[in-house]
Formats: structure tokens, C-alpha cells, sequence
């Protein structure tokens, strides 16, 4: 898969009070990267954990579940968009299928 806006993931991991996400982020990112997601099933297969949302949407716990990361994923095209990554505070403040 292509993953879009790796960015927000190197800026909210640089931030003091996220360091302790570095890790986690870095192995979703990796395996998010050489997977081949055809449907939100082999999404599910891969992390039982994960939620799955409409509209192409998947939400990932991160770090023991300490943050959350709402992606968008286009599977015709393989692409994941990263749409947000924040504690479950900040989660619960968003609505993760309209991002």
C-alpha cells in the first residue's frame, strides 16, 4: 500500500508528550506499507483490533491503545490516507467517518 501524509505521523511522534508512540507508529507504518489490503476483511485478519468504519475508513490503536490513527483507504488504488492520530481524548472530540 502507499501511504499518504507520513508526515502527520513524523510530526505527532516528534512532539514531547507522543514519544513514547515512535515505535508502534513506525511498525504500523511498515506493515501498512508492504501489505496488500484488497477489503476491510484482511484489514480485520491483520489487527482483530482495528475498527472498520464506512466509506473506506479503518481506526488503528496505537501503542496499547493509548492513541488512536483514522486512515482512509482507497483499496482499488492501494492507497492509505492518514486522516487524524491522537490520544482517545482527541478521538472522541472527531467523528472518524466524515474526516
Amino acid at each position: 500500500m502507499r501511504v499518504i501524509a507520513r508526515s502527520t505521523l513524523k510530526k505527532f511522534c516528534e512532539r514531547k508528550e507522543h514519544a513514547d508512540s515512535e515505535q508502534s507508529i513506525l511498525s504500523w507504518f511498515a506493515e501498512a506499507k508492504s501489505a496488500q489490503w484488497k477489503s476491510p476483511n484482511q484489514i480485520k485478519e491483520q489487527y482483530s483490533s482495528a475498527s472498520v468504519l464506512k466509506h473506506g475508513r479503518a481506526v488503528f490503536n496505537i501503542a496499547g491503545n493509548k492513541y488512536r490513527l483514522v486512515v482512509k483507504i482507497n483499496y482499488e488504488t492501494a492507497i492509505v490516507y492518514i486522516r487524524f492520530i491522537g490520544t482517545h481524548k482527541e478521538y472522541d472530540k472527531i467523528d472518524p467517518e466524515t474526516l
